[in-house]
């Protein structure tokens, strides 16, 4: 009698409507279509970046070969050559290059930001151009440019001496100094355009209440502007640090080899001493940098971007 009561009720038949497909017919075929769209990246992803980084992952707990390439004996020796002196004093003088470039571009790249982001739209515009113009041109050749520039009869000395400012030409290539300079203009935009998106998305209101409340600009920069666009400052120190860091171009051109960082000990290890265990367990240490800036960046935006202006 209950079987013929629930029959009898409406949309209460034992099997699906007819005309529409079973509920696991839909789920496959919304599964299938979201593989296709996000096959090709999926598949980059995998190739490029997945399978590479696996590779390095395992190589650090291996041998060096005797003539270089890999041994898979297990060993933890790759890990104690990271505090071995020789190598802790270049990644500590590779850290200390990296932050001195991230605060410079810091110093420079926040104003630039803030006056380029209360201009008019139209010279908004062409000021952002001229910001990510120098990446259309090749990286390799923008260096090369300071080493003319900075170089004995280069430009630089011909001003200097010319307005009679130094007798002879400085020594302004070959140092840490050019280093810095070279990774400050490769990395300077970088800096720039988060710190813009950041200042750009600032609630004008919130500046109109400070001042109405009677706090002068100096304070409302330090207790309004500056915190809500610090998360912007900390994204743009993570991209200006990260490739200043693993960078061995500049300190190989720029630098004369004076200078060594950790991209160039990564780079000798797996072109010249094949010794790509401690290749690819340096370069863990240097992603492991990376997670972590990434992490205190993700927290400082939640801090300062939401929970404060909630």
């Amino acid at each position: 009698m209950t079987i013929e009561r629930q029959a009898a009720r409406p949309g209460a038949a034992a099997g699906p409507p007819q005309g529409r497909p079973p509920r696991l017919a839909r789920a496959l075929s919304l599964a299938a279509a979201r593989l296709i769209f996000l096959g090709p990246g999926l598949t980059y992803l995998i190739v490029l970046l997945v399978v590479p980084l696996a590779l390095m992952l395992s190589y650090t707990i291996f041998r060096r070969g005797r003539f270089g390439g890999v041994v898979y004996e297990t060993t933890g020796e790759n890990f104690t050559r990271l505090v071995d002196p020789l190598y802790f004093d270049i990644v500590l003088n590779s850290i200390k290059i990296a932050v001195l470039t991230t605060l410079i571009a810091l110093l420079i790249g926040y104003p630039t930001a803030y006056v380029i982001a209360r201009l008019p739209r139209k010279w908004k515009t062409i000021a952002l151009i001229a910001i990510v113009l120098p990446f259309w041109t090749n990286f390799l050749i923008r260096v090369y440019a300071w080493v003319i520039l900075l170089s004995g009869p280069g430009l630089v000395n011909k001003v200097l001496t010319g307005f009679g400012l130094i007798d002879e030409p400085l020594k302004l290539l070959y140092n840490e100094g050019a280093v810095v300079t070279g990774l400050l203009y490769s990395y300077l935009p970088l800096m720039i355009l988060p710190l813009y998106a950041a200042i750009e998305r600032l609630d004008p209101s919130l500046l109109e209440a400070s001042a109405n409340l009677g706090a002068r600009p100096s304070r409302t920069f330090w207790s309004v502007t500056l915190p809500l666009t610090a998360p912007g400052a900390l994204t743009g120190c993570v991209f200006v640090f990260v490739p200043c860091l693993g960078n061995f171009v500049i300190p190989e051109l720029l630098g004369g080899g004076r200078s060594i960082m950790v991209g160039n000990l990564i780079r000798d290890q797996f072109l010249k001493a094949r010794d790509w265990p401690f290749g690819s367990t340096l370069q863990l240490a240097v992603i492991a940098a990376l997670i972590v800036l990434l992490f205190l960046q993700a927290w400082a935006s939640r801090v300062y971007g939401g929970d404060r202006r909630a």
